[in-house]
Formats: C-alpha cells, sequence, structure tokens
C-alpha cells in the first residue's frame, strides 16, 4: 500500500471518528446552552466541540490497537466494557485537571485546585461530562466489535435491508 493510500485511510478513519464524537459533543453542548439559556447566561464551545472531537478520535483510534486482555481472548461484552473503562479514567482524569486549571487562581495554587473541586459546582460539569462520554465510547467500542463480526459494510447492510418479516408461531 503506497504512502498516499495509507494517508487517505487514515484521514478517512480520523473523519469518520471525528464526526461520531462530534455530533455526541455537539449534543451536550446544545443541551448546555438550552440549559444555560434559561438562567440567561451565555456558552460559547464550538470550537472546544470541535478541538474535542478531534483529539477524542485520535486517541480512541491509536487505544483501539492495543491489546486489554492477556494472550487468552475474552468475550466481546468483557473487551467493550474494560476499553470504556480505561478511555473513561483517562476522561475523568483530564477533565479534573482541566477543571483544578482553569479555577487555580481561586484556590491559591493547583493542588488547592484539585482539593476545592469536590465542593465546587464543577463536579456536576463533570459528571455530565463524564455521562456523556460513557454514552460516546461504550457506543463507539461496541460498534467496533460488531464491525469485526459483521464487516465492514455489515450493519449498514442490516440497517438499510427491509425488515423481514416475523413468522407467526402456529400451534398445532
Amino acid at each position: 500500500m503506497s504512502i498516499g493510500a495509507k494517508l487517505f485511510k487514515e484521514l478517512k478513519s480520523l473523519s469518520l471518528t471525528a464526526l461520531y464524537f462530534l455530533v455526541w459533543f455537539g449534543a451536550l453542548m446544545v443541551l448546555k446552552v438550552l440549559m444555560l439559556h434559561e438562567y440567561k447566561l451565555e456558552f460559547y464551545g464550538a470550537t472546544m466541540v470541535i478541538v474535542g472531537a478531534l483529539i477524542a478520535a485520535k486517541a480512541v483510534l491509536l487505544l483501539e490497537n492495543v491489546p486489554l486482555t492477556g494472550s487468552k481472548p475474552s468475550p466481546a461484552i468483557v473487551e467493550v466494557l474494560l476499553r470504556t473503562i480505561l478511555y473513561l479514567a483517562g476522561v475523568f482524569i483530564i477533565l479534573v485537571l482541566e477543571k483544578s486549571f482553569e479555577a487555580r487562581h481561586e484556590y491559591g495554587g493547583f493542588l488547592p485546585a484539585i482539593k476545592g473541586l469536590a465542593g465546587s459546582a464543577d463536579r456536576y460539569h463533570i459528571w455530565v461530562n463524564i455521562i456523556c462520554m460513557f454514552g460516546a465510547i461504550f457506543f463507539f467500542n461496541l460498534g467496533s466489535v460488531i464491525k469485526v463480526f459483521l464487516g465492514e459494510k455489515g450493519i449498514w447492510k442490516i440497517l438499510l435491508a427491509p425488515v423481514p418479516e416475523k413468522k407467526k408461531n402456529i400451534k398445532e
């Protein structure tokens, strides 16, 4: 495979994955905007959503190739849940560091800001982001496993095909 073909494949994979996360993050941003609008507050975060989606997409694509279980194969649901929990741990750490960095002036330093985070309103912001990220990451990992079983376009074949008629169960 030539370098151009590899680059095209990587860009296609990254753009589709980034689009997936952009939809999730965009939905979260819309919910935040609607909630804050009720209190007459403005929220500007479109750039953060786009950058976050690109970073999440690249991180997930890189970590997808890392084996998590030992040499013994595990059930698919274990792989999905293990990856989801691992990725969420990373998201949680990044969110705590980000919020602590933003609040370091209020608390007189970075470490006091980490300690003060538990009692601040930002903890709810972190929980909302974690819940949204759980859905995004879980369904991404589930889709990756389903793609392995059904093939590259297998899910689309199922979704675009007409629903088969249900057979009536006739007891004689």
